[in-house]
């Protein structure tokens, strides 16, 4: 009797399943890939496993990632299995591999070998040149906005004159198929074209040129393509193109981690898998190792309610499988929520958890901006993964010079930075005029300007702008003491223009970045005026993020994809916000689904512990509304989670309890069994000089002063402040 021989050691180390989706080589083979069950080591095994057992010689794969990350890491691995550098490999991004046939048949699209590839501020450049010459309002029509029709023309695959109805766009008056033809003309002539065109170019040279696909047939034996799912419409028709020629093609992905919609990916293709490639087999990798059963069975749950998907459950892996139900916290507001989340890091902390294992995710990047600040009152460092934290980014740090300008005539560096943030008609020669009348007289920007104006030393129309700036500073400064300072703030934003430019402003980044403006307004109510909250500002922006070291990490969902974290907070699973109503305005069920997904996406990131959170109020303008609870929440099995807070049902909460503004001071409504909120009462406390105390806002202090209920505070962070003592506590 024969003895079997041995697995080798790269193959021994996988369980069933993903052996199966090693050793399956021929024919087309699909690898469903559910969260944490080792995606990575099968796709990097089978590769290997193709050179090791001589199926393929290592130029006759052709290996395709999403980033240059993901390729390096198969790069090695592949390299560490076989115990040797591997070169002549055909692995890397779509745009890399598609850059390398494209220098080899340029010319069969107009274009040299030496092509130039524009980034997008070369392309900004380029399309307001051609917008120019064509004679479109750029301030209505801004450039980033056909870049954004484009690019979505190109991911799926449409050049100039095969854009179909359906795909059309009234953009710059309908203009924008025009100005696509014209911005293509431009880049042949000037031998450049942009990451879109990589692909674009590539898929019509093997459509068009049967020799050339035909020597890609021959070259490429084998085709492994990494998260399959987040493939857009043109990388689709490229792979499908090359894999006609031996139909071993392997795709790795998961259907219930499609989340990018809004950058292109079509979760449409990993569905019709079996359909574009008839007697596919499919692999269906469930043991996840990363996570407990208590969250893999929320997980699962929840993502059943989905039709979109191929379907697969999770399952534990780990040999610590058993662990804490997933947390569902309901909370009274985002302050409240942001002040959670820090009380149980700074638990999870006492008790050994590294901040580096600790994890905030939001659904939309303005819901930073709570836990930013609580976080830093706490003294806990973190940082700010996929974007700038909330006060250093564009739109705010604008905001903020437009206040600062306002309540200050000397404060040259926020004049100068918004006089002419929107377009003001100001080039750099009358700025450079600005600056030399205000060096010469030695007066403040603002005030040169000003004499300027009256002066006629400019031409008509942008003294005219700048004339309605300087006067709508001089009104705004007035009403704000008359007003308050945020209702003022917000027709500041409106009657600079500042807000309807990014209103006009067609990317994907606008709408977040008028989010990030309705939260600054929110955050300004916490504070009784404009001076008081500007202070705060800059000792927030004071945080040092250079502090090595551990550091919880806050990101959206959409930035979490592929990392993990032994603790994650979930907050804000609230009807609008979660899931989103922008979302489901614009995709109905088909929107809601991929909401449901990147829920999914959220609670897998957890390895020990998950914490979702809602809040049942939310405060807009320093007015109230009330916040109903997820959908997503009741989607999870009851068996599996644990609820803490108060009665999770909405319940409406009568203006009057607020008074019309910002909660404040020493009467705090709650909820009651009856399901209606009353007003507490609180004493205020008898707290001494030289007491030791906290704030909620500022952290820990000492009183220097009493007088008739006001405290004189020095702040460990904050400095001194002046504080009712009805907003703070004694610490024993």
């Amino acid at each position: 009797m024969t003895a079997t021989p041995p697995l080798p050691e790269y193959l021994s180390r996988l369980n069933p399943e993903q052996r199966a989706a090693v050793e399956t080589l021929d024919g087309p083979l699909l690898v469903l890939a559910g969260a944490g069950t080792g995606k990575t080591r099968v796709l990097t095994t089978r590769f290997a496993h193709l050179l090791m057992t001589g199926r393929a010689q290592p130029h006759q794969v052709l290996a395709v990632t999403f980033t240059n990350k993901a390729a390096r890491e198969m790069r090695e691995r592949v390299g560490a299995i076989l115990q040797r550098p591997v070169e002549g490999l055909w692995l890397g991004t779509f745009h890399a591999l598609a850059a390398r046939m494209l220098r080899r048949h340029a010319e069969l699209v107009g274009l040299r070998p030496d092509f130039t590839i524009l980034d997008t501020d070369d392309q900004t450049r380029l399309l307001k040149q051609v917008m120019d010459a064509a004679g479109v309002d750029l301030k209505r029509w801004p450039p980033a906005g056909l870049m954004g029709v484009i690019q979505r023309w190109k991911d799926r695959g449409l050049a100039p004159g095969k854009i179909p109805v359906a795909e059309s766009s009234d953009y710059a008056n309908n203009r924008a198929e025009a100005l696509y033809a014209s911005y293509q003309a431009r880049l042949a002539a000037l031998n450049a074209c942009d990451f879109g065109d990589l692909l674009l170019h590539v898929t019509e040279i093997l459509r068009n040129h049967p020799e050339v696909l035909e020597r890609y047939h021959r070259l490429f034996r084998y085709i492994l393509v990494d998260e399959y799912q987040d493939t857009n419409l043109v990388q689709y028709m490229w792979l499908r193109l090359l894999a006609q020629g031996h139909r071993n093609i392997c795709c790795v992905g998961d259907d219930d981690q499609s989340i990018y919609s809004w950058r292109g990916a079509e979760i449409e293709n990993i569905l019709r898998f079996e359909k574009d490639f008839p007697g596919a087999v499919i692999v269906r990798l469930e043991s996840n190792y990363r996570s407990t059963r208590p969250i893999l069975a929320a997980a699962s749950h929840l993502i059943s309610r989905n039709q979109g998907r191929l379907g697969k459950t999770l399952r534990a892996g780990r040999r610590d499988a058993d662990g804490e139900q997933v947390c569902i916290v309901s909370l009274w507001d985002s302050e409240e929520e942001a002040r959670s989340v820090g009380e149980r890091i700074e638990q999870a902390q006492r008790k050994g958890t590294s901040l580096s294992e600790i994890a905030i995710l939001v659904r939309a990047g303005f819901q930073t901006r709570s836990f930013e600040e609580r976080l830093i009152t706490l003294g806990i460092p973190y940082r700010v993964f996929g974007g700038a934290k909330f006060y250093e980014r564009q739109e705010i740090r604008d905001a903020i010079a437009y206040f600062r300008a306002t309540v200050s005539a000397s404060d040259d560096l926020a004049f100068e930075r918004i006089v002419n943030v929107p377009k003001r008609g100001l080039g750099d020669t009358a700025l450079t005029s600005l600056h030399v009348a205000a060096r010469e007289q030695g007066v403040p920007l603002r005030i040169a300007a000003e004499r300027m104006v009256e002066g006629g030393a400019l031409r008509p129309k942008p003294r005219a702008a700048l004339r309605e700036l300087l006067e709508g500073m001089a009104r705004w400064r007035e009403a704000m003491e008359r007003e308050g300072h945020v209702v003022v703030a917000a027709r500041l934003l409106e009657e600079s223009g500042y807000t309807e430019m990014w209103k006009n402003d067609r990317s994907a980044e606008a709408p977040g970045r008028l989010d990030n403006l309705k939260e600054l307004l929110r955050a300004m109510a916490d504070f009784p005026d404009m001076a008081a909250f500007l202070e705060h500002i800059a000792l927030v922006m004071e945080n040092d993020d250079k502090a090595e070291g551990e550091k919880v990490s806050l990101m959206t969902l959409h930035a979490a994809k592929g990392l993990e974290f032994d603790m994650v907070f979930l907050p804000g699973w609230e009807e609008g916000l979660f899931p989103s109503q922008r979302s489901l305005d614009e995709g109905g069920a088909k929107s809601l689904e991929e909401e449901r997904r990147l829920a999914y996406v959220g609670i897998t990131r957890a390895r020990k512990c998950c914490v979702i959170s809602h809040a049942a109020n939310r405060r807009i303008y320093g007015n109230w509304t009330s916040s109903i609870p997820s959908r997503f929440l009741d989607e999870l099995p009851e068996g599996e989670v644990t609820r803490e807070g108060a009665e999770r049902r909405p319940i409406p909460v009568p203006s009057s309890v607020f008074g019309g503004g910002p909660l404040l001071g020493t009467r705090r409504p709650r909820l009651i069994e009856a399901g209606a909120w009353e007003v507490e009462s609180r004493p205020t406390p008898e707290i001494a000089v030289g007491s030791r105390v906290f704030h909620q806002k500022f952290g820990y202090g000492t009183v220097t002063a009493s007088e008739e209920g006001r405290l004189d505070i020095e702040f460990e962070k904050a400095g001194t402040k002046r504080v009712m003592a009805g907003f703070v506590e004694l610490v024993h």
